[in-house]
């Protein structure tokens, strides 16, 4: 292993003698950033502030499996774009592009689904003609507003789910007509349902987990009262809950990466690397999966504005399933690349890893989930 202190006697990306910090041939400097936590942290910060022409050549060789992080690990690192300000700027962009991406709201969910909304009993339970058409007017008010805004070409679901909401009151009223309900005077009450706001107006209980400190506790109950203030906002506006979820996952995965590293660290300890040198791995791998996410979700969008191009739907839907089936292969790839094992060895340290992270990242999705809810 080499000192955290020295550096080279010769450039290790153009084999230039060194006489100072700096190769005076390609510019690069002396120090490895995976040998130093001072010079991680300077890079770190740098990341944030400065961008040149590197990032295309850095994107090229990101796109071939474990290329990109095995020249930056043989000291080929000054014509790449740094791999932690390659990831602030692939997942940064990533999650913007998926709350732009991603709608739920009233429209979107009628247009996905053409079936009116359900209310369980309302036909049968209407016992008048006027009643039934009570209840036909409730359901096909938010179908005719829909209709309003959407683009004729769209319209047919929604024609069929008002045409089958009519069908359903018509069956109902000639019920009524040849079966007409007997008056009683015990019949009983019907329980109404319960609903979001009447969870809002339900003040939650303390929580109170036994092996947590009382300022936990507490903090845990305050998220929880948050919470149920908010689900009135969520039911009617459920953006805001997509919106806080995606502009949250970046800070996550600034503890998942790390976290990553360490995984790596534990499956390959005789490799001989240092855990900086992990987490270069690391980096590049979240920010090539960003970087596939970001393409299905350009496809996707490409795909919501060429509706009325014929066969484009399949396409698309052909390309993002090749992403998403090539995403897993790319790492595989990348790892028996970057550490040189066979591949019986590199496979099942790979699926060992992946379904240990795999676990690590659902449970911390779930998490997420919830504390977005207390930050709307």
């Amino acid at each position: 292993m080499h000192s955290a202190h020295a550096h080279p006697a010769a450039c290790e990306n153009c084999s230039t003698a060194l006489q100072g910090d700096f190769c005076h041939q390609c510019g690069q400097s002396a120090h490895s950033p995976v040998r130093s936590f001072a010079h991680a942290v300077e890079e770190v910060f740098e990341s944030f502030w400065h961008l040149d022409g590197r990032i295309f050549r850095t994107l090229h060789q990101l796109l071939l499996p474990g290329r990109l992080a095995a020249a930056y690990l043989a000291g080929h690192r000054t014509r790449y774009i740094p791999p932690i300000r390659l990831f602030v700027i692939l997942s940064v962009l990533t999650f913007f592009v998926a709350r732009l991406a991603v709608h739920v709201d009233a429209g979107t969910f009628v247009s996905q689904s053409p079936t009116p909304p359900e209310v369980p009993g309302a036909f049968r339970d209407a016992t008048t003609p006027a009643e039934v058409d009570k209840v036909r007017r409730a359901l096909l008010a938010p179908l005719e507003q829909s209709r309003q805004t959407m683009p004729e070409a769209l319209r047919a679901p929604i024609d069929s789910a008002i045409a089958k909401v009519d069908r359903q009151a018509a069956k109902r009223e000639r019920e009524l007509k040849e079966h007409p309900p007997v008056a009683s005077a015990d019949k009983p009450a019907v329980a109404k349902p319960f609903t979001v706001r009447d969870m809002a107006t339900k003040k939650s209980d303390p929580v109170d987990i036994g092996f947590l400190p009382g300022f936990a506790n507490r903090w845990l109950t305050g998220q929880a009262e948050t919470i149920r203030l908010n689900l009135p906002r969520i039911s009617e506006r459920p953006q805001l809950l997509v919106n806080a979820f995606f502009g949250s996952v970046p800070s996550a995965l600034f503890v998942l990466v790390p976290l990553f590293a360490v995984l790596l660290k534990v499956f390959y300890l005789g490799s001989g690397r240092l855990y900086l040198e992990h987490l270069v791995v690391a980096l590049y791998s979240h920010a090539f999966l960003c970087a596939a996410l970001l393409g299905i979700l350009l496809l996707s969008m490409l795909g919501g504005q060429m509706t009325t191009v014929a066969g484009a739907g399949i396409i698309i839907g052909i390309l993002v399933t090749l992403l998403v089936l090539w995403m897993p292969c790319y790492l595989l790839i990348m790892q028996r690349r970057v550490y040189g094992q066979s591949w019986l060895v590199t496979t099942l340290k790979f699926t060992a890893l992946g379904w240990l992270y795999f676990t690590v990242v659902t449970a911390a999705t779930v998490v997420l989930a919830i504390a977005s809810l207390a930050r709307i």
